[in-house]
């Protein structure tokens, strides 16, 4: 183990300190697992976010060229 410094705002210090102490978890250790979760792990993507993206790219869509004129909004200069 290495001891490391941070610069943390306290008022986020307290609250974490407090919420830590309240579940009886080592704060330390939730730092820990945190930056672990941040390098080690691939971001998981949920299958309902996917299969919302894969809608949209199948959606039925048509270009427009200029959005002002087609919905007939005034230009501003």
């Amino acid at each position: 183990m290495a001891l490391k410094t941070f610069n943390i705002d306290a008022v986020v210090y307290k609250k974490f300190l407090a919420a830590c102490r309240e579940q009886g978890i080592s704060m330390s250790k939730q730092v820990e697992f945190f930056m672990r979760s941040m390098v080690e792990r691939e971001p998981e993507v949920k299958e309902e976010y996917i299969e919302r993206i894969e809608r949209l790219r199948k959606g039925k869509f048509y270009r427009v060229d200029d959005f002002a004129k087609e919905y007939g909004l005034k230009r501003q200069r």
